[in-house]
């Protein structure tokens, strides 16, 4: 069926990317009624740079939308000097025009001169890899457990069923249903049991007192306090972010006040701070999710070589999820001298997921010097939640 690609009026009707939505993620309840992905986008008005978002749609002759993707920029520093670079995001397709998916990456690359994206997606990467987009590397993911609720019971071998006389779906839970992981995704594989209630207590309790122990010790020296806002203290730690570092999203106060504040599809988060004489020296902004299990480390910022305030901030983080109830604790984000050291996450009990689950990073950059620069992720200090990959989560 021909289709045309074109872009989204600001006032057409969104009733049709919401049923591409729906039928493009059929594992993720509630999408078709939800107001977020909208909400963003009217949150993106509010930015200095609201009036360059692009949409594309792909639409049938009957009117049907079969593709959509968006187009969302941001001010970034690149060697000290302002840059805009784009992201593409909300990307999906119909499963019957899955062609029409390299047509819209194709509108997007031929429309943007620079280019900052996250994506995990293989499909998505190569498609993007193919347009010019040049893989710069891997994110790291570190992981907590904080409960073992949603763990299942471990998979047992076929020799040790075979020696205890169990049979070979000894671990399987017929009538249980799938979940999706972190990615969205619904694993293919049969689920298993979930651990015994009360083994579940004795592990929970064996983790809160490690975690006492590893809390109490870890970071000293700093004190970490809730901030009401984003003031002006976050200008200045910013300016000297990027005096130092070659690449970094621009993240002052206003953006900061836009990207979590009141308003925001991201609101409500925590946001923990380390302050002295000197003025702010770093901050952590958290959240946990509506379901209140999943927590996540949206942003962890200090001034460069700062690693005791890093530390710091790291364990009230922890300590906030742990209060809140939370059952993992998820960070994405590349190590840069504004981050904790991989060490420092390993002390605290955080363990690297593997490299199928981590984001890769992918650049083009109009200006080839700064395409050199910004190629290397050794220049960066950058967090998942500065830019579009986690815009849509709850």
């Amino acid at each position: 069926m021909k289709t045309v690609i074109r872009q989204l009026g600001p006032e057409e009707s969104r009733e049709g990317v919401s049923r591409l939505r729906a039928i493009s993620y059929p594992e993720l309840s509630g999408i078709r009624g939800s107001g977020l992905y909208e909400a963003m986008y009217l949150r993106y008005q509010h930015h200095p740079l609201g009036e360059r978002v692009e949409r594309w749609i792909s639409v049938t002759g009957d009117g049907e939308v079969v593709g959509h993707l968006a187009a969302l920029p941001l001010y970034y520093r690149i060697n000290g000097r302002r840059v805009v670079a784009y992201t593409p995001g909300d990307y999906m397709v119909h499963p019957e025009h899955g062609f029409q998916a390299l047509s819209l990456m194709r509108r997007f690359f031929g429309s943007v001169d620079n280019c900052f994206s996250c994506d995990r997606l293989p499909a998505v990467i190569s498609t993007e890899s193919r347009l010019g987009a040049e893989v710069a590397g891997q994110m790291q993911y570190a992981v907590k457990l904080l409960n073992v609720s949603r763990l299942p019971v471990p998979a047992v071998s076929e020799r040790l069923k075979r020696a205890v006389g169990l049979p070979r779906h000894a671990t399987l839970a017929p009538g249980d249903a799938p979940q999706s992981d972190d990615t969205g995704s619904i694993p293919l594989e049969t689920p298993r049991k979930p651990l015994p209630a009360p083994v579940k207590s004795l592990l929970n309790r064996a983790l809160a007192g490690v975690d006492h122990r590893l809390l109490k010790d870890y970071g000293k020296g700093y004190r970490v306090e809730e901030a009401e806002g984003f003031d002006t203290a976050f200008d200045e730690l910013f300016e000297k972010v990027a005096s130092v570092v070659p690449c970094v999203p621009e993240k002052d106060a206003a953006f900061l006040q836009w990207r979590y504040g009141p308003g925001s599809p991201q609101s409500p988060v925590k946001v923990l701070c380390v302050r002295d004489a000197r003025g702010l020296l770093g901050y952590a902004v958290v959240k946990v999710t509506l379901e209140g299990e999943d927590a996540y480390i949206l942003d962890l910022t200090v001034l460069p070589g700062y690693t005791s305030v890093a530390r710091a901030l790291l364990r009230e983080s922890v300590r906030y999820f742990r209060d809140q109830g939370a059952h993992i604790v998820r960070y994405r984000y590349l190590e840069s001298p504004t981050t904790p050291r991989g060490k420092d996450l390993g002390r605290l009990g955080f363990f690297s997921r593997s490299v199928e689950r981590r984001d890769s990073v992918l650049v083009r950059f109009e200006d080839p010097a700064r395409h050199e620069v910004a190629s290397d992720l050794g220049n960066w200090s950058y967090n998942i939640g500065d830019g579009e990959a986690t815009f849509w989560m709850r």
